[in-house]
This record gives structure tokens, C-alpha cells and sequence, in this order.
């Protein structure tokens, strides 16, 4: 397999028809390590797939280089690459058998029928197509062309595997399992992989590591739980868990510890200024600096009792099965905890919750990076 580098790489669109150059990609640097899952997500228009049809050759690179296991391909032809992709709308001949839909690539290159054969039906084997070679494309579900699309790419064992959202033309219950192949499946080869979706779920549960993208430019990478639990910025933490994070903005200030030390406290800020959601924090911060306070839905607290915790309202109850989500509302501030199954208040009740301390993160006001 092959390791992947992206060095200060550039897409910019020309001006045309009145509307002005668009930069699609700012000088992204990224290392895709050899054998890994790498995913690349974000909002639309935010680069991603951009960024892997130029590492495929489909897009004209602006400036920067692309280089795959250390040779510059810059201006290699897509064919020369040694790469294979697999389309959303799967790119299947509808004339064409799946047998003949995987072997046709092969048959291009004008590989001999005997090993033809026995690279379409092993990779057959591994995605459950035995069965199905003879079909035509027309006759299949849509899980099961995407897994020709899938075989079509394994058969010319590539350098590099890119994905190009292949999975947002399945139903839910097909996505799942659909995602749970692609990941057996790049255990098995052991293959690097470059994965594309607008789905922070298939970010989560697929990758290796995970590059979150916004307006072209890299935000993070990391592996999965540590983009989770330790975003770098607002927009990470809001774009990755579902529900997402809840932010309060506010003020830091200053107080006095029991023990005459110093100490600071989070008071929530703006119209809806809800002083029962002070939050003690064992942080120093300068007096009156403005900052936004995270907190994971998993980390608001249900409490019992009339002293403990802060008074909020139920806006709406969501009953997911394995848990139920609470639409909570203090003043004019609205926000989520995922709570136990079975916990069902009544819409409109007062309940009391407080706030994990330990997993609260605090964001600058301005710049809306992390506060160390």
C-alpha cells in the first residue's frame, strides 16, 4: 500500500460570468499514513471532496503538491496513479453484468483472462457477490452495487482506495451495515483508504483518524474519541457527536476560594441572563473575559431535589430506544441532555440538572478556540 502527502495544497476557481474566484482549498498540509483510514469530513462546500479528486487527478491542482508513497504526482494522469475510486452514484454499466462490471478495468489493461477471473471472484467472495456475477445492475438493491462499485476497485489492487461519499444514496439501516463491510473490509487489505461524508457518524465509526474540514481550511485531525473529547475549537466540537455539544456564552470573573486562594466562576451572558447557571470553575481566567462554555448532552446531569443543581423547563421529550433525549430551556437558553431510557418528564415541567464540571470545555468568545 502507499502513504499519502498533501503539502500546502491549493484549489482556487477562477472568476467567470460575474462571480468572483473562489478558493475551495487554503493550503492544506495533511499525512495519510500507510494502511490508514483516513476520513475526511465537514460541512458542504467545505473542501473535502475537492481535496480527494485532486489527490485522484480529477481536479487540476493550483498550487502545492500531492505526493503518493513518495513519488510526485502533480501531473501524473488519474490512470497512472495506482489509485481506485468508488463514486456515490456508484458509475456501474447497466448493459454490463457484475462480473463483467468488475472485470472491465482488468480487460482495459489487458490483463490475462485467467487472473481476470481470479481477482473478480475473490473479490466477490469478500463482499457476498458469488451469487450475483450474472446479474445486470438494474436487477440489484442498492446496497449491492455499491459493493460491485467496492469490487470493481478492489479487483485492480490499487495503492490507495478513495471514497467519494459512497454511502448517502443508502437507506439508514443499509448505511450501517453497508459502513460495518467497508471497515471489515479495509481490516482484511489492509489498505490505505481516504474516506469523504458530510456524516460525523460515519467519521466516528470508521476512521482511523479523522480530518474535520470548514471553508477549505483543516481544523483538526485526530483520531476519533480524541476529536470528541478534546476539540481544538467551537466548530469541532459542535460538528462532531450528535446531539450536538451546548454552547453558553458568558463571562468569566473572578472570586475568592473558601481557603482565601483565587478561584473563578462562568456567569451566562445576554438577554436570556440566567443567573442560577453559575458554574463554579477550577480554572484561572482573568476578571470579565468573554467566553463560551461547552457541555456534551451526556454530561447534563438530572438531579433530584430541591437545593441541588439549577431549575430548567421541558421543552420536548425525544424517546430514542437505548435513551431519551430532553429539550431543556433556562430563560431564553435552549439546550439538550441525553438522558437514560425511560426517563419521560412531562413537557412543561420543571426539572433540575447540573453540569458534569470535569467535562465542561471553555472556548475564547472571539476566536472560539479551546481555553487551555
Amino acid at each position: 500500500m502507499a502513504h499519502v502527502t498533501l503539502q500546502r495544497l491549493v484549489k482556487t476557481y477562477a472568476a467567470s460570468g460575474g462571480t468572483a474566484a473562489f478558493a475551495a482549498v487554503k493550503g492544506i498540509d495533511l499525512e495519510i499514513k500507510d494502511r490508514e483510514f483516513m476520513v475526511l469530513v465537514g460541512p458542504s462546500g467545505c473542501g473535502k471532496s475537492t481535496t480527494l479528486r485532486m489527490i485522484a487527478g480529477l481536479e487540476e491542482i493550483s498550487e502545492g503538491t500531492i505526493s503518493i508513497d513518495g513519488r510526485l504526482v502533480n501531473d501524473v494522469l488519474p490512470k497512472d496513479r495506482d489509485i481506485a475510486m468508488v463514486f456515490q452514484n456508484y458509475a456501474l454499466y447497466p448493459h454490463m453484468s457484475v462480473y463483467e462490471n468488475m472485470a472491465f478495468g482488468l480487460k482495459l489493461r489487458k490483463m490475462p483472462k485467467a487472473e481476470i477471473d481470479t481477482r473478480v471472484r475473490e473479490a466477490a467472495a469478500m463482499l457476498g457477490l458469488e451469487d450475483l456475477l450474472e446479474r445486470k445492475p438494474k436487477a440489484l438493491s442498492g446496497g449491492q452495487r455499491q459493493r460491485v462499485a467496492v469490487g470493481r476497485a478492489i479487483v485492480r489492487k490499487p495503492k490507495v482506495f478513495l471514497f467519494d461519499e459512497p454511502l448517502s444514496n443508502l437507506d439508514a439501516k443499509m448505511r450501517v451495515s453497508t459502513r460495518a463491510e467497508l471497515s471489515r473490509l479495509h481490516a482484511r487489505l489492509g489498505a490505505t483508504m481516504i474516506y469523504v461524508t458530510h456524516d460525523q457518524t460515519e467519521a466516528m465509526t470508521m476512521g482511523d483518524r479523522i480530518c474535520v474540514m470548514k471553508d477549505g481550511e483543516i481544523q483538526q485531525v485526530a483520531a476519533p474519541l480524541e476529536l470528541y473529547n478534546q476539540p481544538v475549537n467551537m466548530f469541532v466540537a459542535g460538528f462532531i457527536g450528535s446531539p450536538a455539544m451546548n454552547f453558553f456564552r458568558g463571562t468569566v470573573r473572578a472570586t475568592r476560594s473558601g481557603g482565601g486562594g483565587s478561584a473563578a466562576e462562568f456567569v451566562e451572558g445576554g438577554a436570556g441572563d440566567v443567573p442560577a447557571l453559575v458554574m463554579p470553575l477550577a480554572r484561572k481566567f482573568v476578571a470579565e473575559r468573554g467566553v463560551v462554555l461547552g457541555v456534551r448532552p451526556e454530561d447534563v446531569v438530572l438531579v433530584e431535589g430541591d437545593g441541588a443543581g439549577s431549575e430548567v423547563k421541558v421543552e420536548l421529550v425525544e424517546p430514542m430506544g437505548a435513551e431519551t433525549f430532553l429539550h431543556l430551556k433556562s430563560g431564553a437558553t435552549a439546550f439538550v441532555a441525553r438522558v437514560a431510557a425511560g426517563v419521560s418528564p412531562k413537557i412543561g415541567a420543571n426539572v433540575r440538572v447540573r453540569f458534569a464540571a470535569e467535562k465542561i470545555r471553555l472556548f475564547d468568545a472571539v476566536t472560539e478556540k479551546v481555553m487551555q
